[in-house]
């Protein structure tokens, strides 16, 4: 065990700045993938809300992408967009939205409608009903859907690397391609807990952001 510990460190110790590097891809596709897929989700789930039709179209489509196999799905792209960051960039980006989606319809949903009745009472419009009323109330139920899709994207990034994308994935796929030779397993391990350790970041800074922009009342 000791052994096994000190060759790891060794590794992670040579391959530091290869570790940076991938650190950095893989934070920047969860960051721009979930801000890109909450603009787009929230905004569809608002439109959508109240509209049985056209919520169940934006849902089922939505869940069409989560059913696609990721390779095929990353490679779905790169007649278009070539290798790289566009093509992962694009396929991580469907896999995040139904979860955003879906919290932000049940959310808006969830608000009793006698407090809309009373906003409307005290002269609100729509639109401030909906920014300061609808969308405060249903935050916690949007920040846990906002949560989940990081999460996916982080563990599913990873595949990216079979496309030239880079990120975790490259110290796994580096490893199996050469398992059963020096420093494989440390390479695999190395990408595998830089991944886990990401995940357990992002989901501890939506923990503390979902503490403090949830209203004191509804916490």
């Amino acid at each position: 065990m000791g052994e096994s510990l000190n060759s790891f460190l060794e590794f992670f110790s040579k391959n530091s700045d290869d570790f940076m590097e991938a650190l950095i891809r893989h934070a920047t596709y969860v960051v721009t993938v979930t801000i890109t897929a909450t603009i787009i989700a929230v905004a569809v789930g608002v439109l959508v809300r109240r509209r049985p039709v056209a919520r169940e179209v934006a849902l089922g489509t939505t869940s069409v992408f989560i059913t696609i196999p990721s390779l095929a799905l990353f490679t779905l792209f790169i007649p278009v967009l070539g290798l790289g960051f566009a093509p992962s960039f694009v396929a991580l980006l469907l896999y995040a939205l139904l979860p955003i989606m879906r919290n932000t319809v049940t959310g808006l949903n969830s608000v009793s409608p006698e407090v809309l009745e009373s906003a409307k009472g005290m002269g609100m419009s729509s639109t401030e009903r909906l920014f300061k009323v609808e969308l405060p109330l249903a935050w916690p139920v949007i920040i846990t859907g906002i949560r989940v899709s990081a999460l996916l994207t982080t563990g599913i990034a990873a595949i990216a690397t079979l496309i030239a994308g880079g990120g975790f994935g490259d110290f796994i796929k580096k490893g199996l391609s050469r398992l059963g030779l020096p420093n494989s397993l440390e390479a695999i391990w190395l990408g595998t807990l830089g991944t886990i350790a990401l995940a357990l970041t992002f989901d501890l800074i939506f923990v503390v952001v979902r503490r403090f922009t949830t209203p004191r009342g509804i916490r």
